[in-house]
This record gives structure tokens, C-alpha cells and sequence, in this order.
């Protein structure tokens, strides 16, 4: 791997044809070339506008489910292959844990948007967003909010700690929502993502333009992107910044987001002494993040703040656990726990800022900073002069508000000791980092936890609260999950990325549109009141999804409700609840004109009046949604009710699909009595021979 590292742009590979000025990425541990790079003679416009045209046509002929099932298909094109991506991630220092966190992360992000794709979002290209806004009152005219696919490029730009999940985290929510992606990885590891794509691109899974790589510097970036495209960046804050103030982003209506470095903190309750499973907790995981990617997290606990009380025991346990538990050395050594930096220049930069960190009152307490001895592949002991290795560090400061700690991030196996006296103090101090994207709390004290919390939260996008219930099944203080926001306020950049469903909406435009309960039915495949119903004879419920349409509607007949029916379902449920059963106290309650029935007897009843009892598509029945109770039913009124298919979801890898019903239960003055949505499974195609065993009959 000493040629030219490849861009994947315009539907092909590309190399330039020569650059005298390119750069040289080199391996963590020995300092052996691995490739050059560069984007010299690349055409970044045409990348670009590639993306917005052939990527964002094929993306928008795919439904969220289709991308979504794409997306899991692409998880495992790469599990089959990652063990490519082990061997070349140990060439930047990771060892194997930390590739699995790299690698294995980056796919499991894959498959929970897979997932999250199907489960939440509709069979659909709109989605929409929140309830119907009547906007008069007869019904007429409405308001709905949708999200609809920005039809620009997103463009991503990461760090190099992370070369597979990193681009993976973007791409997946970008990809869900239809908006193709531009990957910019950082150039130390660039080689890792480049073969990440390499395997997606020879799965054939991909569509075209879907996604593009740029292996090298994009310094005129900016320049070609308009309104419609999308920039998430993860790095430092000083890059970020620079990103942000350029007109394109300022004045030209480019979103910009950023995940940047923070000084992250980690809080010991005072009730977690020596001893306490608390405390053992914090300690491990302390270690765990001082020497993960060997402390080249942006999560990674920068600032330990312990009790003043505590400070002794906690500095000898993080140097008995580190002495214990990390081999520092080549990742292709035998038992190795901790590899090098990703390169000289960043092992020279961490010593740089530790140096800083000691002018500001920092003691070294745990570890050193001289030149390490570390294991090498072949096994044996000694130095690496072209290694980028460096011990791990604990720091502590005896003055816990020195600028310096709070400000300074050594990005490498580095963190400082604080102490304090007070909770207030404790989260005094969380704030002095200025927004971060994650703090723990260990403490087994509700109280002092809530306290932490509530003061801590507005500086943090995460907060982990570690005690003896979660330690054994926590995901730790550094791992962001798929399903939380991953990001933070000030300095951390101020972004949000994952959080489920919020990160793909990220890739959309919520837009309010007004109309007629027609019109919105036609934009968002959800039928509206007050549109066009169809009741042709033939039952709703006898059709599969490829005979069902939106709109399909019953009218039941009218059933008349007794006081007999009422005392009977309330002696054999066991519901005896004074309104239904005692008049006098009935009256007395503000909200009933007597004894009135079951709420759950006029849905069980109206379940009786729109089912069609024989085998056909319908499946099941598998839930009621928004069921409200809106007008009482006494003794003598009668109930009809309305179902209206409302919304149709095919599943695609199943041969059934989701009904949404619209129902609606009214009374002989044509009041609605309640309203819900009814959820069924029906069958996509009209079976040959319907038999008992292929139906089931709705509850």
C-alpha cells in the first residue's frame, strides 16, 4: 500500500497521475509508508454535483423501508469482510478491542438504522411530523407538518480516531433519509475508510452516486456547495469554527454541524468511597477511557473529579489497575492492551499539551512522559523511536479552577484529577469545561445524583449516571449509541448526531403545509378526515394490500346500549367503578349525566360491528393507538361506528404489511363517542384459498 490511495467519486475509482507534494501516512507503530495521498487534478465540483443528481435521483425512487433494508444488507457485506479491516486498523494503533469498537461499532450503527428505519418511519418518501392542525371549523382546511429529503449532498469530514464508525454514524442517517453522502476521511487513517468503501462499492448494493470518498485535502470545499447540502464535521474547534464562518454556511444556507473536541468529565459521589461497587466502577472505567484508541476519544474522560477526601484512593487504584491491566505496544503483539497514537506528529502534540498542563499546576501522580519501553510485534521488549507511543497519564491539579485543566485537551492516554467539597462545586466545575459531549456521575445517592443532573445537563449533549444497578450492563461513559444524541453544547460543537430517528430528520426539511383534508391526504399517503371516503359494498377487510386503498371505508350498523349490557360487562370483567354502576354517585361526578357505559365495552362492541368474522387477509389484530373517550354513553343510546383505512405500510421483507384504521364511534345524535386508530397485519396478495389457518380475526 505505497501507491496513490484512492478516491471513489463519479461512479469510478481515482487516483491522481502525480504529486510531488503528497502527503505520506505511515504505520503507528513502526513508521513504515503505507500510502500517499492527495487530491491533486481531482474535480471536486463534479463530485458533488454527481451526488446531487445521479445520487439523489436513485436514493429518491426508494422508499425509507428500501434504504433501510439497504442499509442492513451493507452491514453485512462488511461483516463478512471486516477481518480486511482488523488487519489494516492495527497499522494505525488500534488494538483489537479498539478496532472492534471501530469496526464492529460502525456495523451495528448500520443494522439499528436498519432497524429503526422499518420500525419507525412509513413505507413512504414524507414523513410527517406531529397531529393534524384544524385550521377551521367545519374540517376544510388543515395544517400538517412533513419532512421532505434536502436535495443537496452531505458532506462529511472526520477525524481520524475513528475511520470506520465515523463515516459510518453520518452515512447511515443521510442514507435512511434519501440525501446522498460525500465522505472526507481524516488523512492518517484514510486508508481504513477507503477500504470500507472499497467493499460496499464491490457489494454492488450501492446506487449510484450514493456514496462518493475524497481521500485527501478538499481546501476549496466550501466554495461548491449551495443551498440544499449538508456539512458534518467532526474534529477540532478551531477547524470548526473556521468551517462555520464561511459565507456558504453564513449567508448561503449550507447546514453545518460539528462534533468537537471537549473537555469531558467524569464526577465521583461522595458516597462512593474505597470499596463501595461505585467506586470500583469509576475506576474502571477511568482506565477504560484513558487507554481505548489509546485516549484518542472525544468522549474520553478528560477531568476526574473525586472528593477531596477520595483523591489518595483514587490515584492508587488507577495506578494499581493500569500497572494490572495495560501492555502498552505494537497491536500485532501478543497481549498488547494498548497501542500507539496514530502517528509522531500527534504523539508530539499530546506531549506538547501535557507539558502545557504541567505549567498550569499539573503534577504527573500516575505514569510518565519519558519515551516508553513498549512490547513489539515479534514479542519482545524495547524502544520504538518510530512508534508514536505514549504512556498513560493521571495528572493532578491542587488548584481545581486553574484555567488551563478546563481549556487544555491532551488527545492521547491523558486525564487530570480535580477535587471538591461540595456537590455545587462538583458541577461547578463540569461547567467550567464549557459544553461537552458527555459526563458520569457515580453515585449510588438519588439525591445527589438528581442534584448533579439537574445542574449539569445544559453543558452536556450525555450524561451517564453509574451505580452497583447498571455498572455490569453499561455501555460506558465513552460509547454513543445509535439510539441517544451524540454531540454537545459550546465548545463540543454545539451538534446533534444519532438520536434515532432526530439524526435522519437532520437530512430533511420540516415544512408546514396547509390545505384541504384531499390535498394532504394525496402529500402524505395518510388519510384525513373529511377526504374522499370509499365505501364500495365490498368489506374493507376482505381485501389485501393489493386491493386496499387509503380511504377504503365501513359504516357499521347501530347497536343500542342497555343497562343489562352494562351491569353484565361490569359483572364479568370485574369493572364495578361507581359510574357505571351506582346512579346517585354517577350524577354527582361532573362528567357523567348518570350511570354511563364502559368505555371499553362500546370498543369491544365496536370491534363486534366492523369485523368481518370469516378468514381473509387480515392477520391480526395487534394494538389500538390514541384512544380517546370523548362523550358518555348512557343506558338507551346507541353507538355506531366508521373504520377508514388511514394508512397502508407493506412490509418489504414480509408477505404481510401494517394498517393504520382510522375509527371513530359515534351516538344516535351523530357525537363522536370515542376515537383510536386500530393497527392490523394484512396479507400483501389475495390468497388462492383462504383456509382458518391463514387468517386471524381482529380483536
Amino acid at each position: 500500500m505505497t501507491d496513490y490511495l484512492p478516491s471513489f467519486v463519479q461512479g469510478q475509482w481515482w487516483t491522481p497521475q502525480d504529486d510531488a507534494d503528497a502527503n505520506e501516512v505511515r504505520d503507528a507503530s513502526t513508521g513504515e509508508v503505507i500510502a500517499r495521498v492527495s487530491t491533486s487534478g481531482l474535480d471536486l465540483a463534479g463530485a458533488l454535483e454527481y451526488g446531487r443528481t445521479t445520487g439523489h435521483a436513485n436514493l429518491a425512487r426508494l422508499t425509507f423501508h428500501q434504504r433501510a433494508v439497504l442499509l442492513k444488507q451493507f452491514a453485512l457485506a462488511l461483516t463478512e469482510r471486516k477481518d480486511e479491516l482488523y488487519a489494516l486498523s492495527a497499522r494505525s494503533g488500534a488494538t483489537r478491542t479498539d478496532s472492534w469498537v471501530d469496526i464492529d461499532g460502525g456495523i451495528g450503527v448500520l443494522f439499528s438504522y436498519s432497524g429503526k428505519g422499518r420500525r419507525e418511519l412509513p413505507n413512504a418518501t414524507v414523513h410527517v411530523d406531529g397531529p393534524v392542525e384544524p385550521l377551521s371549523k367545519d374540517g376544510s382546511f388543515l395544517g400538517r407538518h412533513v419532512y421532505t429529503t434536502l436535495p443537496g449532498v452531505a458532506v462529511q469530514i472526520n477525524a481520524f480516531n475513528f475511520p470506520v464508525w465515523g463515516p459510518l454514524e453520518k452515512l447511515a442517517p443521510a442514507f435512511l433519509a434519501g440525501m446522498p453522502t460525500v465522505i472526507k476521511p481524516a488523512t492518517p487513517t484514510g486508508y481504513l475508510t477507503e477500504a470500507m468503501v472499497r467493499i460496499l462499492v464491490e457489494s454492488g448494493l450501492l446506487p449510484d452516486g450514493s456514496l462518493q470518498l475524497i481521500s485527501g485535502s478538499v481546501p476549496s470545499l466550501l466554495d461548491h456547495l449551495r443551498l440544499g447540502d449538508l456539512v458534518a464535521f467532526t474534529g477540532s474547534a478551531s477547524t470548526a469554527e473556521n468551517l462555520r464562518r464561511h459565507p456558504s454556511v453564513q449567508t448561503g444556507g449550507v447546514r453545518f454541524t460539528a462534533e468537537t473536541d471537549s473537555i469531558n468529565a467524569s464526577v465521583l459521589g461522595t458516597d462512593a468511597v474505597a470499596g463501595t461497587p461505585e467506586f470500583d466502577a469509576y475506576i474502571r472505567q477511568l482506565v477504560v477511557e484513558m487507554t481505548t484508541k489509546a485516549g484518542q476519544k472525544c468522549t474520553a474522560i478528560r477531568r476526574a473529579i473525586v472528593p477531596a477526601a477520595t483523591a489518595g484512593d483514587v490515584i492508587e487504584a488507577v495506578r494499581a489497575r493500569i500497572a494490572e491491566k495495560t501492555v502498552l505496544g505494537d497491536p500485532r503483539g501478543e497481549g498488547v492492551t494498548m497501542g500507539p497514537l496514530v502517528s509522531t506528529a500527534q504523539r508530539d502534540e499530546v506531549l506538547r499539551q501535557v507539558r502545557a498542563l504541567q505549567d498550569a499546576g499539573g503534577r504527573v501522580v500516575v505514569g510518565s512522559t519519558d519515551a516508553p519501553e513498549v512490547r513489539l510485534a515479534d514479542g519482545s521488549t524495547g524502544a520504538a523511536p518510530d512508534g508514536a507511543f505514549v504512556s498513560p497519564v493521571l495528572l493532578q491539579f491542587d488548584d481545581a479552577q486553574a484555567d488551563a485543566v478546563h481549556g487544555v485537551e491532551a488527545f492521547g492516554p491523558v486525564s487530570s484529577l480535580l477535587t471538591y467539597q461540595t456537590t455545587a462545586e462538583a458541577a461547578a466545575l463540569v461547567a467550567r469545561g464549557g459544553g461537552s459531549l458527555v459526563t458520569s456521575v457515580a453515585t449510588h445517592d438519588p439525591v445527589q445524583a438528581v442534584e448533579l443532573a439537574t445542574r449539569i445537563a445544559p453543558f452536556n449533549g450525555r450524561m451517564l449516571l453509574l451505580d452497583r444497578d447498571d455498572a455490569r450492563s453499561s455501555t460506558g461513559h465513552g460509547s454513543p449509541l445509535p439510539g441517544l444524541v451524540h454531540g454537545g453544547p459550546g465548545r463540543a460543537g454545539g451538534g446533534e448526531e444519532l438520536g434515532g430517528i432526530r439524526a435522519v430528520l437532520h437530512h430533511m426539511q420540516r415544512t408546514a403545509v396547509q390545505g384541504s383534508p384531499e390535498m394532504l391526504t394525496a402529500l402524505t399517503g395518510v388519510w384525513h378526515a373529511g377526504a374522499a371516503a370509499n365505501t364500495d359494498g365490498r368489506h374493507p377487510f376482505r381485501k389485501s394490500l393489493a386491493e386496499l386503498r387509503i380511504g377504503d371505508q365501513i359504516v357499521s350498523q347501530s347497536r343500542e346500549v342497555t343497562l343489562d349490557d352494562i351491569e353484565t360487562f361490569a359483572r364479568f370483567t370485574g369493572d364495578t367503578f361507581y359510574a357505571h354502576m351506582d346512579e346517585q354517585s354517577a350524577a354527582a361526578n361532573p362528567f357523567f349525566p348518570g350511570r354511563v357505559a364502559h368505555g371499553y365495552l362500546l370498543v369491544s362492541w365496536a370491534a363486534g360491528l366492523f369485523v368481518d368474522p370469516a378468514p381473509g387477509p387480515v392477520l391480526a389484530n395487534y394494538g389500538l393507538e390514541n384512544l380517546r373517550f370523548l362523550t358518555p354513553v348512557s343506558p338507551g343510546d346507541s353507538i355506531r361506528v366508521e373504520l377508514t383505512a388511514k394508512q397502508i405500510t407493506p412490509r418489504e421483507t414480509d408477505e404481510y404489511g401494517e394498517v393504520r384504521w382510522d375509527a371513530v364511534i359515534r351516538n344516535q345524535d351523530d357525537e363522536v363517542v370515542a376515537i383510536y386508530d386500530v393497527l392490523t397485519l394484512v396479507t400483501k396478495q389475495p390468497a388462492d384459498v383462504e383456509t382458518p389457518e391463514a387468517a386471524a380475526v381482529p380483536a
